[in-house]
């Protein structure tokens, strides 16, 4: 098949390339510099010109606390940018993959958000990628509409790599225990996206490694399994005053994607010992 992937650099956006790279796609990958999705005209004329059947969209303003001020940036890049590749892969024929995040939900449910549940963003970033949901919805006559949570891989910096960096740096970490998702890696995302798309079998999906987490348990997993000998402490969130508010709990239920796909991803430590052993640290 041929596809595009934009937001290429980033650490989906690497593993989902290698991933249709070895099951023999023909991929075109557009960076933000080569391809700017709030660019309406450059979208359609770019599609247009390469006619894919299949566009993976990777791209996304991630910078949470930054986006309640620069909020503009954000619904452009996860609202806008969306809506601009939904019309441009309707206008082709060709399926469109765009990745959402359990900040929509406000985190304040007793048990993991199933599929049904209405979106009630807490922050502007949240909004933001809500916003892109819709228009997704609106603009696409097929499209797999993909929520993740808490994602890490070898492309970007993410609380793994935060942890790793704090280690080496401190004797003392202290992390909340009062934030709990999923964790999930990139690498087991970019498998079950592409298995998911050879089912045909569009809508909407929620898409994270087994199991779930609050940022202690996974940060105390990570430091025992490189041996570091610091002393890690809870704490909450409101010790840390940033812009945005984060969700407390915010994991995502993956009911219809073993049904569509046939299995489960690994459970969240093992790909974070996988993760590890990618980077080198373990």
């Amino acid at each position: 098949m041929r596809i595009v992937i934009t937001g290429a650099s980033g650490q989906l956006g690497k593993d989902i390339l290698e991933t249709c790279r070895k099951r023999g796609h023909l991929v075109t990958t557009y960076g933000s510099h080569s391809l700017d999705i709030t660019q309406y005209e450059d979208v359609i004329r770019k599609i247009q010109e390469k006619k894919p059947d299949i566009i993976i969209n990777c791209a996304a303003y991630n910078a949470v606390d930054q986006a309640e001020t620069d909020w503009e940036k954000a619904f452009s890049v996860n609202g806008l940018g969306p809506k601009y590749l939904a019309i441009a892969a309707s206008a082709v024929n060709a399926i469109l993959i765009h990745y959402s995040t359990d900040y929509i939900f406000s985190g304040t449910a007793r048990y993991p958000y199933t599929l049904d549940k209405c979106p009630t963003p807490i922050s502007r970033y949240g909004e933001s990628k809500l916003l892109g949901e819709q228009m997704v919805m609106r603009h696409s006559t097929k499209y797999f509409l993909i929520r993740v949570s808490w994602v890490f891989g070898s492309g970007n910096i993410n609380f793994v790599k935060k942890v790793l960096e704090w280690s080496d740096n401190n004797n003392q970490i202290v992390v909340v225990d009062d934030q709990v998702s999923s964790p999930t890696y990139t690498q087991d995302l970019a498998r079950a996206t592409m298995d998911i798309v050879n089912s045909k079998q569009f809508g909407l999906y929620h898409i994270t490694n087994t199991g779930y987490c609050s940022r202690f348990e996974w940060a105390k997993y990570i430091l025992n399994l490189i041996g570091w000998t610091g002393t890690l402490n809870p704490g909450k969130s409101d010790d840390f005053k940033t812009p945005a508010t984060r969700p407390k709990f915010s994991v995502l239920d993956n009911f219809g994607t073993k049904q569509t796909i046939g299995y489960d991803l690994p459970h969240w430590q093992d790909a974070t010992e996988r993760f590890l052993k990618e980077i080198e640290r373990i």
